[in-house]
């Protein structure tokens, strides 16, 4: 079920999965280092802090769906499922290992909690769409939320979904965009500029929000509204830093990140001086 925690705990949390993602990838050497680092608080705020789930019951039909549209963003979803209780500690000695179901993109093979197979990036939105209408046709009061890269905004998919939802006026939606500013070719805004984000959102009848993704406060209190605001879906813009955490990593934009045995080595030393 949802808790209680206190913005100091999940602060807390979020140097935890920032230290977990920091080993997975130093494990296989190379994978999505900044991605995971840079969500560390938005996937702390969502899954320790407003997202309803059973830790012994993990297809409980009352849950809350998150759909992880950024389906290759592995290392800190992963993370997250096992410090939440949700996953078994020991599969992440089987990162993306062949046979093992933690694969490089999250697919339904890890389990319930993944609720769509998305490794194509911009049918994230869609699926979610398509749960939310269902869950107000069978009056549930269950919540679907979205957790969206802002690279995929450049799919015509998403924004089809998008006014639909708004026009549909899905207040039991949510989605969060990692405004990181990073895709496969380098910055965003330097392939294809997508600003204003909210404005065109909002124009297709969503509460839009844009917050600093790498403030649990702030994260909070959008998660909060989000869930207040009644006859809109909400966007939540949250800009956050790529590498955030570690000082010599942050604004580095690297989709796949070689993290050799020394930089993982002084990675670490640095979160745990933060933990103190």
């Amino acid at each position: 079920m949802r808790n209680a925690y206190s913005i100091a705990d999940l602060e807390r949390i979020a140097l935890v999965l920032r230290r977990q993602v920091v080993r997975l990838v130093e494990r296989v050497r190379i994978g999505y280092l900044q991605q995971g680092l840079g969500a560390a608080d938005l996937f702390t705020a969502l899954y320790f802090r407003e997202l309803r789930l059973k830790e012994d019951d993990p297809a409980w039909p009352g849950r809350d769906r998150c759909i992880l549209s950024t389906a290759h963003n592995t290392a800190i979803f992963y993370a997250t499922l096992v410090e939440r209780g949700l996953m078994p500690p020991a599969l992440l000695e089987h990162y993306t290992e062949d046979g093992s179901p933690l694969e490089v993109n999250a697919s339904e093979r890890v389990g319930p909690l993944v609720e769509a197979t998305c490794g194509s990036l911009g049918q994230g939105l869609s699926v979610a769409v398509g749960m939310a209408i269902n869950a107000r046709q069978r009056a549930r009061d269950s919540r679907t939320y979205v957790i969206l890269g802002d690279g995929e905004l450049q799919e015509g998919q998403v924004w089809e979904a998008a006014l639909s939802a708004g026009g549909l006026g899905l207040d039991n939606l949510c989605v969060i965009l990692d405004r990181n500013r990073m895709q496969v070719e380098g910055h965003t805004d330097k392939i294809v500029s997508m600003d204003p984000v909210g404005e065109k959102f909002a124009a297709f009848g969503w509460n839009a929000l844009d917050v600093d993704g790498n403030n649990m406060t702030a994260m909070v209190g959008a998660l909060d509204a989000a869930r207040d605001c009644k006859g809109k879906p909400t966007l939540i813009v949250a800009n956050t830093v790529a590498g955030s955490g570690v000082p010599f990593l942050e604004g580095q934009l690297s989709h796949l990140y070689l993290l050799t045995p020394e930089e993982a080595a002084r990675a670490l030393a640095v979160l745990e001086e933060t933990a103190r």
